[in-house]
């Protein structure tokens, strides 16, 4: 009962010291006449008035009252400057420590209980900085006081390092504001206002918060590069690590500015796109969905065909779709745009140097005034018991594996049922493997809504997939030369042969052997970067799969913009990474395509929201193609029609969602997609019907029944 009882008394004492002082006028003619009372008093009693302002003004601070900004000042009109600014230095640091500790007392659990996933940036900052990133929110004096006391309450830092850092953190902002105070002190008349010391002293209040960043960046670098010495001179503008997506564009950008760069690549050029992922996969799909329309022909008018299938022949396929794609990405086009191309592994030897072990043969050292890692990710094998001894494929190795198989693996387990295992599991069982696709989570393709991944799952099904979801691998072996893996699923376990096994259970960073840990580079999940995509060190970035939050190869290339210029200009401007409308599709059949918020992510945090949804069913070209399958579910907030979110299921859904991801980038709603002629018969009027399924459920009643009132006049 003593935490409901102390928030009463404070909410109290906030309503009786907003209430005394809100009612104070804050115009010239109301402060001169209030300063003029004060002094009065002020010339018998300084030190009672210095003592009541001191404990008035730690009494503001501590209830986070909004006038600590006007007591400033009037401290600074009162006192003077050095009298002044001690008085204030040490009653607003008081006053926040008491703020820090009502907030660690009275809110901390339940705020934590509520908004955990949102205090975790700042409990990041403070381990990985402590006291330090408290004294750089304090020393810029746009973000509110009141905010950082409240929020690091919630927070493990000691006190006494929070008292300390704040003390230290307010020193120049209160000085500062103490300075203007002292001037206002002295108007005689408003004319006043435009004397050269007011004006400089709010020309010092508008400058000081970037004075402030500029202080800070400079000592955060001398502790960052503190026992590194800095080359007096570069080899390079920018050296690049890795050449998949990121690293491709991130050169790309380099080269475009006339920059000296240099691009290291140890393995084949494209990276996992072009040579393991999105291409072959995409190749792959296209034969698997030929041979289904095959054998499904009778659905066109025509006769049913069993389709021959020579395995070989479709992976040769999918290897010449590689081989025509690759000189857009090969090391003669990147030199002939400037790029200096060496195929290595790259190692870093210290912040600004980079090792290179040559495939050729010898080592290269190079330095560089910036340096971006893009190395990528490579498939997750799960640590299964016996994975090793029956082996296994993965998505980066199936496409040399099997190019000279004839027939497609027989027996064939797909672990994982994420984006890649279903579209690997459908392409294979469409080419006549038997497939077997064990998942843990409760259903497929758990970032999506339960309805997606239900019509996915039943489209795997009815290709003769056996799906097994809440299942759960234990162990792999070999036993009288036939393989099995073993899974349970309640309570109960069984074994199911196989012939060949496809682990697609994720994708993890490629962050080990080139130098990151020696450096003090902090790799968790992926590289640690702040919003610009900077390490530890802000001349080292990371873009694409390694940089996170997402693995698809357009991020990779969107974030690869901001890292170059960043690196290459963010001395004079830096970019925030943004993230605000992110696509993504899963290749099925039929497809998934979604930007923004699901259903299932809204519900999840509480966002209050409508959905809209158009059956694709009803739609004629869909009906024509023999592809009426689906649908278009669009999220908006209530009564708005602003998108919050769209999902496609359907034939080319992620060539539909262009529309929505455009729309939402430039905050489009969904009367403006309305308002758009789409072209008839096509798939994209699916988008233009979903909006118009929101206009008919937000159309007015009582101005129906006006309109039905009007209409039935005029027929007299």
């Amino acid at each position: 009962m003593k935490k409901p009882a102390l928030l009463i008394v404070a909410l109290a004492l906030i309503a009786a010291l907003y209430s005394l002082l809100h009612g104070q006028s804050l115009d010239l003619d109301g402060l001169r006449a209030g300063l003029a009372q004060i002094r009065v008093w002020q010339q018998d009693h300084p030190l009672a008035l210095a003592a009541m302002f001191f404990a008035t003004y730690v009494a503001v601070t501590a209830l986070s009252l909004p006038f600590a900004v006007w007591m400033t000042l009037a401290a600074g009109a009162l006192f003077g400057f050095w009298q002044g600014f001690i008085i204030v230095s040490f009653a607003a640091s008081i006053g926040a420590t008491l703020a820090f500790l009502a907030a660690r007392y009275l809110l901390r659990d339940m705020v934590r209980a509520r908004f955990g996933a949102r205090l975790a940036s700042i409990d990041q900052g403070i381990a990985r900085d402590g006291a330090f990133y408290l004294f750089s929110l304090r020393i810029i004096p746009v973000v509110p006081f009141f905010i950082v006391n409240l929020a690091m309450g919630l927070t493990g830092i000691s006190i006494r390092a929070y008292f300390f850092a704040s003390q230290l953190g307010m020193l120049a902002g209160t000085a500062v504001y103490v300075n203007a105070g002292t001037q206002l002190g002295k108007l005689t008349s408003i004319s006043g206002i435009l004397s050269p010391p007011i004006l400089i002293s709010f020309a010092l209040l508008g400058v000081f918060p970037w004075l402030a960043r500029m202080i800070m960046s400079y000592l955060n670098r001398r502790k960052v590069y503190k026992g590194w010495t800095r080359p007096a001179r570069f080899d390079r503008n920018l050296i690049v690590i890795g050449a998949g997506a990121a690293g491709l564009v991130s050169a790309y950008i380099a080269a475009a500015t006339r920059a000296k760069v240099t691009l290291i690549e140890a393995h084949k050029m494209g990276g996992d796109c072009l040579n393991y992922g999105c291409i072959p996969s995409k190749a792959l799909i296209k034969s698997a969905k030929l041979a289904y329309q095959m054998r499904h022909a009778g659905d066109y008018g025509l006769a049913d065909t069993l389709p021959a299938i020579d395995f070989a022949k479709v992976m040769a396929r999918v290897h010449g779709v590689i081989e025509t794609i690759a000189p857009a990405d090969s090391v003669e086009r990147y030199t002939g745009l400037g790029v200096e191309v060496l195929q290595g592994y790259a190692k870093f030897i210290d912040p600004w140097t980079v090792e290179i072990a040559l495939n050729s043969g010898g080592v290269q050292r190079l330095t560089a005034r910036a340096i971006i890692i893009a190395t990528g990710a490579r498939p997750f094998v799960p640590p299964l018991p016996g994975i090793e001894d029956v082996g296994y494929l993965t998505s980066d190795t199936l496409w040399e594996a099997l190019k000279s198989n004839k027939t497609a693996p027989k027996r064939l387990v797909v672990l994982g049922g994420g984006p890649i295992g279903c579209e690997l599991a459908q392409s294979f069982a469409r080419l006549g493997s038997d497939v077997t696709q064990i998942e843990m989570a409760q259903r497929l393709m758990g970032r999506e809504d339960a309805d997606v991944a239900a019509m996915v799952q039943a489209s795997l099904q009815a290709d003769g997939v056996q799906v097994l979801t809440n299942h759960k691998a234990l162990a792999c072996g070999v036993t009288n030369g036939e393989k099995w893996i073993e899974v349970a699923a309640g309570g109960e376990t069984r074994r199911i042969g196989f012939d060949q096994m496809i682990a697609a259970v994720g994708r993890t960073p490629r962050l080990t052997g080139f130098g990151l840990e020696e450096l003090g580079i902090k790799t968790g999940r992926v590289v640690e970067t702040n919003e610009y995509l900077e390490t530890l060190f802000p001349h080292i970035l990371a873009a694409g799969d390694v940089a996170g939050p997402y693995q698809f190869t357009h991020t990779a290339s969107h974030q690869a913009w901001f890292a170059a210029v960043n690196a290459l200009f963010g001395t004079f401007k830096r970019f925030k990474a943004d993230y605000r409308v992110i696509p993504w599709a899963t290749f099925t059949d039929p497809e998934v395509a979604r930007v923004g918020l699901s259903e299932s992510d809204a519900l999840a945090q509480g966002i209050a929201h409508e959905v809209t949804r158009y059956d694709i069913e009803h739609l004629d070209r869909a009906i024509a193609d023999g592809a009426a399958n689906g649908f278009v579910k669009v999220l908006t907030p209530p009564k708005s029609d602003k998108i919050l979110g769209a999902t496609i299921v359907g034939a080319h859904a992620g060539d539909l969602m262009a529309e929505f991801v455009l729309a939402m980038k430039h905050g489009l709603g969904l009367n403006k997609i309305l308002g758009t002629i789409h072209i008839y018969p096509t798939l994209a009027e699916a988008n233009k019907f979903a909006a118009g399924n929101w206009r008919r459920a937000h159309v007015n009643p009582r101005l129906l029944a006006i309109v039905e009132r009007f209409h039935t006049w005029r027929r007299g």
